[in-house]
């Protein structure tokens, strides 16, 4: 909460004083060179406004810019908005000027005599600056400067610049008046003047913008991320020193160079955007061939359409900006189509770059490969890419190049990078500023998982700067279908947001229903104001399948994939999916009917001398492990080479699990030698973005958009060999593609309790019903998709029949816990863009401004466990063999240190060790680090050679070498 002072009695003093700004009065000091005064602040404050003055040349979008200058009320002068979104930043530490210039003892020796005898009551009641400076602002200096009063209109611009100079460290804050005789708490009338005199400096050196009457809050807070990144690109300690040793003898020459070193400081952030060379389809991608009738039509008819409208030359960059759905089978090249679509929609809309979420790290780490080779390969190596998700650095591909680290002087805790260098011949790694806490996404090119987009529309510290790093690039949020009502909820508000700053947003989905679809379209065209709400209300946007559907957020006009080229794309990747289900029992029950039996039948033309490759998806880890044991034994038995049966699941630790998947992608991919025979036992993480082709899928009952995922894995790419006379001879038995669905639905049982809560009973009853009303009929792929997908999860289930009791518990139970996800969702989102009063809003719960406290996905609250190895000796080790002691205890960690043990930890839920974490501490010499001092820690005792498990919460923990870890 912070609290405004009405017109206080200097007003009319202060507007006409022609006081100098005093360089006594200091803005930076810790971390600089103490043989010098502190650098003065009227000098920071002219750093930042130069800085952002920059950004909005160099770095801010057409889109950005337009979004601001609509929000200033000045649409036609861009010009003018640019030098008030710099004003804004060269006030943004006015509150300096308050009782914060004691908090150093060097910078307050060298304080003017003025100030020091004119203290009024500074320390009665100590305020942080940026609170003090929201006071001083709406009290007086934004009034020496000319700017209205504005009344209590929460748009008032008297009020958003306060605004925005309370939120410059993240947090904005509530406003409350306060009464006129408490302003001497911000000092006397010299500090008074002296706010006015530095204000008057920059208002003045920005060529004295005229106030703008009112400011919309989106774009407030769009100012506020750009003050923010300018603030600590300007507060590095390097560049402090240098200007600290040397002050030009003018603010107007200081200014000048300010404006000048900005393109420097920039670039070494790795924020300079670069222009990629355009290449055609196979040179931009690495394929060989030509695009695909989807992606042909996408680079086609979408800019035709987008150019008849009007939207080329003159317009171009205009605000309005607009949303694509692209819907196609698993392996249909949708993630080049995004691509293609990105280059289309920059070019009209004047986005700099692109954002590609993913819901998984696993996932994200493969599409980071390829779409590092995508930039590199069009001359973007001195593009900004970074890898954003919580274990990006760990990512072998993405590791650090050892350089110290560029401090950064804001008060503001950093988190410490770590790891090391490894050489690559084309390295697209990120400058490491961009690696520091918060900043992934300002780059021109980030992919991710979207957790970290949605953290921008959640009441988190600098979420502003989030929304900052996504509305200049290209929106791109893959496997669209994979997301839970909750962050559908989240996903909406933020597409809400980017609708209002006009950024395209490209939206990829195998298996999305049209209710959800059509929701998260309705969401974006209400951030654009496409229409009146009410009539949006009354429309539905029906995506064809396969192909896409653009609506354009100026007035909500549709295109979508011409028909010729639907069929085209149909007839390309046309495949009639065999579907067989098998009844089976789990445990160790059901005879021939029990699920490894039935296993061990569907796998036995693979261990014959045919051979084949097979792939089997399990639900749970417990079961993926059982059957990779049963598998194993068996495929030994029969002679099968070691080797030839691999397990892949989430709880292994991340080194193995990332050397195990590129094994796993290696043999089953598109490229590189067939295996005569691989079966890989996997569970969900094979589900999305690993290109996989096996001969057969054998799958556990799973809700039906996710038995389509797991079988867009079979014959993957069967139609791309044979285009390219690239054919792999499959073994006999695998006459046609083959998705076996083990259903204990169909064998009478229930949903198996080892599956716990997994996927909605509903779901899986549902789906069961319509695999056996379907009986031997193959599934069309692409015809029949959509169609089973609705029936399942779209508007055909919500026509629910009541007659089976069973299945009508189930239904209300999932309908239930959908409304309440639904629910929570709209509590903790923050307003939507043009519901924005104050911007306060956008931290409306109290304490959960830290990250940490926020969660983009409910029931998800998650530790990452290490196991270690107790030996008899005391000593413990982070292996087995007792040849790698934990480091840190006798010397200090290093970055190599941090990525090792971290590269041993495995996510896990914390309800494993509710009431117990205190018993699984890390030492006490890791308990401070910012990483690795929230880690669980089981010690596993290593007696006569072998390792024992640890019993925890009623189970027993064990980390096998080839199993992973073992919970039972």
């Amino acid at each position: 909460m912070w609290l405004s002072l009405h017109q206080d009695g200097w007003g009319s003093t202060l507007r006409r004083s022609k006081a100098q700004p005093d360089e006594s009065v200091w803005g930076k000091s810790r971390g600089l060179d103490p043989s010098h005064p502190p650098y003065p602040l009227i000098r920071h404050l002219l750093d930042t406004a130069a800085m952002t003055l920059f950004l909005w040349d160099r770095y801010l979008s057409q889109n950005q810019w337009h979004a601001v200058a609509a929000g200033l009320g000045c649409q036609q002068d861009l010009a003018r908005a640019r030098e008030l979104a710099a004003l804004c930043a060269g006030l943004h530490d006015i509150g300096k000027l308050t009782g914060f210039q004691l908090c150093s003892a060097h910078g307050r020796q060298r304080l003017s005599r003025e100030l020091l005898g004119d203290m009024g009551r500074i320390g009665v009641e100590r305020l942080p600056h940026d609170v003090a400076g929201m006071h001083a602002a709406s009290s007086a200096v934004l009034d020496v400067l000319g700017f209205p009063r504005g009344g209590d209109s929460p748009k008032a611009a008297i009020h958003r610049v306060a605004e925005i100079i309370g939120g410059h460290h993240g947090v904005f804050h509530q406003h409350v008046h306060w009464h006129p005789d408490n302003a001497d708490l911000l000092g006397g009338a010299a500090w008074a003047e002296q706010r006015a005199a530095h204000a008057r400096a920059v208002f003045e050196l920005l060529g004295e913008p005229a106030p703008p009457e009112e400011i919309e809050g989106a774009a407030a807070v769009l100012i506020t991320g750009l003050v923010v990144l300018a603030d600590w690109l300007v507060s590095q300690e390097h560049y402090l020193r240098a200007r600290q040793a040397e002050l030009e003898q003018s603010l107007s020459d200081h200014f000048a160079r300010s404006y000048a070193d900005a393109e420097a400081l920039v670039r070494e952030a790795g924020l300079l955007p670069v222009e990629l060379e355009r290449k055609d389809f196979a040179e931009a991608y690495g394929i060989v061939g030509k695009p695909n009738p989807l992606q042909r039509s996408v680079a086609e008819e979408l800019p035709a359409f987008l150019v008849a409208r009007g939207r080329n030359g003159g317009r171009r960059g205009c605000r309005k900006g607009g949303i694509l759905l692209v819907t196609a089978a698993p392996g249909d090249g949708k993630s080049e189509t995004a691509l293609e679509a990105e280059r289309v929609l920059a070019e009209c809309f004047g986005t700099r770059g692109f954002a590609f979420l993913l819901p998984t790290m696993a996932t994200s780490d493969q599409m980071y490969l390829r779409v590092s080779g995508v930039v590199a390969r069009q001359a973007g190596q001195d593009a900004g890419l970074t890898l954003t998700h919580s274990m990006a650095w760990l990512n072998s591909a993405y590791a650090e190049d050892g350089r110290d680290d560029l401090r950064v002087l804001t008060g503001e805790a950093e988190e410490d990078d770590a790891g090391a260098a490894t050489g690559r011949e084309v390295d697209m790694r990120p400058r490491r500023w961009l690696r520091g806490a918060k900043r992934a996404l300002l780059a021109q090119f980030a992919v991710g998982t979207v957790d970290q987009a949605l953290m921008s529309v959640l009441p988190v510290r600098h979420n502003a700067l989030r929304l900052l790093a996504l509305s200049n690039k290209t929106f791109i949020v893959d496997e669209a279908h994979a997301y839970d009502p909750y962050m559908q909820v989240l996903l909406g508000r933020l597409l809400n947001w980017l609708g209002w700053y006009g950024v395209p947003v490209v939206l990829l989905s195998a298996t999305l229903p049209t209710s959800v679809s059509d929701r998260l379209i309705k969401e974006y065209l209400r951030g654009t104001k496409a229409m009146p709400v009410s009539r949006l209300k009354k429309l539905t946007f029906v995506a064809p399948y396969p192909g896409w559907l653009y609506v354009d957020g100026a007035d909500g006009e549709c295109t979508q994939i011409s028909p010729e080229r639907q069929v085209e794309q149909a007839a390309a990747r046309s495949l009639h999916l065999a579907v067989q289900v098998e009844p089976v029992v789990h445990g160790k029950a059901g005879g021939e009917l029990n699920r490894l039996a039935v296993i061990e039948r569907l796998l036995t033309p693979v261990m014959g001398n045919a051979g084949g490759c097979a792939l089997v998806v399990c639900n749970t880890v417990a079961e993926a492990q059982d059957t990779y044991k049963h598998v194993k034994a068996l495929a030994a038995a029969r002679g099968c080479r070691a080797g030839e049966v691999q397990l892949l699941h989430a709880r292994i630790p991340g080194d193995e699990r990332e050397e195990r998947t590129k094994k796993v992608t290696e043999g089953l991919g598109r490229s590189g030698p067939r295996p005569l025979r691989r079966i890989v036992v996997a569970t969900q993480v094979v589900e999305q973005s690993l290109d996989l082709d096996a001969d057969v899928v054998i799958s556990d009952l799973a809700p039906l958009a996710l038995l389509l995922q797991r079988a867009g894995r079979c014959w993957r790419h069967e139609a791309w060999w044979s285009e390219h006379e690239r054919l792999r001879a499959r073994p006999g038995w695998a006459d046609r593609p083959r998705l076996v669905v083990l259903d204990p639905l169909a064998a009478g049982r229930g949903v198996p309790y080892q599956w716990g809560e997994v996927y909605a009973e509903f779901l899986l009853r549902a789906t069961s019903e319509v695999l056996v009303q379907r009986g031997d009929k193959p599934v069309s792929v692409p015809g029949d998709v959509q169609g089973l997908v609705e029936e399942v999860h779209g508007h055909q289930a919500e026509e629910f029949c009541w007659d089976d009791p069973a299945q009508s518990v189930a239904y209300t139970a999932y309908k239930g816990k959908e409304l309440a996800d639904r629910s929570v969702g709209g509590l903790l989102v923050i307003p939507r863009a043009r519901s924005v009063a104050g911007l306060d809003g956008l931290h409306h719960l109290e304490g959960a401004q830290d990250e940490w406290e926020a969660s983009t996905r409910l029931g998800s609250d998650a530790v990452r466990l290490l196991c270690v190895y107790g030996h008899a000796d005391g000593v413990v080790t982070l292996d087995a063999d007792g040849k790698q002691p934990l480091p840190g205890i006798e010397e200090p960690l290093t970055r190599a240190d941090v990525k090792t043990v971290m590269a041993r930890t495995i996510p896990v839920t914390a309800d494993w060790f509710r009431g117990e974490r205190d018993a699984h501490r890390v030492p006490q010499e890791w308990a401070e680090h910012p990483m690795l001092g929230d880690l669980v820690m089981v010690r596993q005792p290593v007696i006569a050679g072998g390792v024992q498990p640890v019993a925890v919460g009623g189970k027993h923990i064990h980390l096998d070498a080839e199993l992973g870890l073992i919970r039972a």
